[in-house]
């Protein structure tokens, strides 16, 4: 049934008015072009209540009965990861369907709140024994060794070096493409000193033969990285900041999307890229104390 449009606040006063000054409702509703029963409705209520505002009203039932709110506080106190869904299957088993929303609502009502877990990398034992030694090794570098790592993407301490647009899906061959075209001129454009080191994660596509074999040529030192370790890489950070400066910009559609990441990537000022680079030590320290586990750096 749709709901009936509402009546302004001057006309249902106006209305009262009428009536006061000895009006039918039928000739009210002739002058305001009103039906005689809406006329008369806004009467009676202003006879009752005195008033012609809107009402409280009572709303409707809550879906959850006072016992399946018991239920879900009990199971979600007793077990915090209980997910909506399990929560919703609990209560359609007892008789009550609802939906997430319904759920994240009464919780909220309990003051109890939702949150999504954070999604991290696995890691084996094998990565967390990597990561671990790796650290350590690392752990005592001078701040000078880090600022002379350059990374694709491109980041130094000195500033951001070029961003590339991807408009496919990248494989080996395609980043070894961007990176032989690319590494040389950021570097040159970024002022890096001599020895400079390249450092990027161990995704299949980095560690591709024909990308290792052009590094190995051109005598690049490269960091050796552990697997699974975003924690760890620095540019992570630098791509958090330009999502945030992109969606200030709200671009509206993918090549206005392409020239803003390039306009707002190039606006990272060096401060920001050396203070992530200065991050290192921090982050070597969280993965000893997790003991090689991932951090929230």
């Amino acid at each position: 049934m749709a709901k009936t449009k509402e009546l302004p606040k001057d006309t249902r006063n106006k209305i009262v008015d009428l009536h006061q000054a000895g009006k039918t409702e039928s000739a009210i509703g002739m002058q305001l072009g009103l039906k005689k029963s809406t006329v008369g409705a806004i009467i009676r209520k202003w006879k009752t209540y005195k008033t012609t505002d809107n009402l409280p009203r009572s709303g409707a039932p809550r879906k959850i009965s006072p016992r399946g709110v018991k239920i879900i506080t009990r199971t979600v106190s007793k077990n915090p990861i209980t997910t909506q869904g399990d929560l919703v299957n609990d209560l359609q088993r007892a008789g009550t369907k609802v939906t997430k929303p319904t759920i994240s609502n009464t919780l909220r009502r309990q003051s109890l709140k939702s949150c999504s877990a954070r999604r991290v990398p696995l890691l084996k034992p094998v990565h967390v024994q990597a990561r671990l030694k790796f650290a350590r090794e690392h752990l005592d570098d001078p701040e000078e060794d880090w600022k002379n790592h350059h990374a694709l993407g491109l980041f130094s301490a000195k500033g951001p070096g070029r961003l590339i647009s991807v408009k496919e899906r990248m494989n080996g061959a395609m980043h070894f493409e961007i990176l032989s075209e690319n590494l040389l001129p950021s570097a040159r454009a970024l002022k890096m000193k001599r020895g400079w080191v390249f450092q990027h994660d161990n995704d299949p596509k980095h560690t591709a033969r024909a990308t290792k074999d052009w590094l190995r040529k051109k005598h690049f030192k490269v960091m050796e990285w552990p697997s699974q370790s975003p924690d760890l890489n620095p540019i992570e950070n630098l791509w958090r900041e330009l999502k945030v400066r992109v969606a200030q910009q709200q671009p509206q559609n993918t090549t206005a999307l392409e020239e803003i990441c390039m306009e707002e990537w190039a606006k990272i000022p060096a401060t920001v890229c050396e203070n992530l680079v200065k991050t290192y030590r921090k982050r070597l320290t969280s993965v000893i104390a997790n003991k090689g586990y991932i951090t929230k750096c």
